[in-house]
């Protein structure tokens, strides 16, 4: 499906579809392109019964560290990006079968709506889950206005989002924020024994499950990303978003102005 030099590796064994954020010396940072090729793929095989369970990863050492706005592949982040990004999450929202995260290291920006967006999310003890918009003078998008606060509740989605502080995976378990959290001695066991339980299990109970949890608490999804759309678009025009881009790049800390 995809050479192992490509941002993302889209490959089908048997009946589990891995997808793997393929950017390990940009700890997995998204460009649009890449968010589009995950779409795609989820789309490609979810009216195929023979794949049972998907899989979302990535490779080295962090699971994705958000966008890519280091702008070194020329595709800093713009509206296209968010529409990208949230035809990604929609995808992993409306596939027919279980979809897993398998985190280890950060999870930022974009990476914790791609994340928690799963139907279950296991993470290393070594994961950190950081909403680190304000940072840049941006807001959260990719539907994680909604996604983090129907799992975790208002206050700690305010306190991620307007305080940009990492949350361990510890703490993202016992917020409710993920399924699963293993030390990382025991991580790569606990991933092949829960894809092989969810490849092995009901899929049509499975589909039925998800999509009424789903529907239940997720209500505000599709709003959500009009606001963020909305939102962020004017963010990204912003002479704070400019400043809080040349200080990331130049490793400093920003000063903002409100304008």
């Amino acid at each position: 499906m995809t050479t192992n030099d490509d941002p993302v590796l889209v490959q089908r064994d048997g009946g589990v579809l891995r997808i793997t954020i393929n950017r390990p010396e940009a700890l997995n940072a998204c460009t649009t392109s890449m968010l589009r090729t995950i779409e795609g793929a989820l789309n490609a095989h979810d009216r195929d019964p023979q794949v049972r369970v998907a899989v979302l990863t990535g490779a080295g050492r962090g699971f994705c560290s958000g966008a890519d706005i280091g702008g070194k592949d020329g595709d800093l982040p713009t509206v296209d990006t968010l529409d990208a990004a949230n035809a990604a999450i929609a995808a992993i929202r409306r596939f027919p079968r279980p979809v897993l995260a398998l985190t280890r290291g950060p999870v930022a920006g974009v990476g914790v709506s791609l994340a928690i967006a799963c139907d279950l999310v296991l993470a290393g003890e070594d994961a950190f889950f950081l909403l680190a918009f304000s940072k840049i003078g941006l807001m959260p998008d990719g539907g994680a206005t909604a996604l983090v606060a129907a799992s975790i509740g208002r206050a700690r989605a305010m306190r991620m989002a307007l305080l940009a502080e990492k949350v361990t995976a510890t703490q993202a378990h016992e917020w409710g924020l993920i399924s699963h959290v293993v030390p990382v001695t025991d991580y790569e066991q606990a991933a092949a024994d829960l894809v092989e339980a969810l490849a092995a299990g009901p899929s049509l109970g499975y589909r039925a499950a998800k999509d009424a949890i789903n529907d239940a608490t997720l209500t505000e999804l599709e709003n959500a990303w009009r606001r963020e759309r909305q939102g962020q678009g004017d963010l990204l025009l912003t002479a704070d978003f400019a400043e809080g881009q040349a200080a990331f790049q130049h490793r400093r800390p920003p000063t903002f102005t409100g304008s």
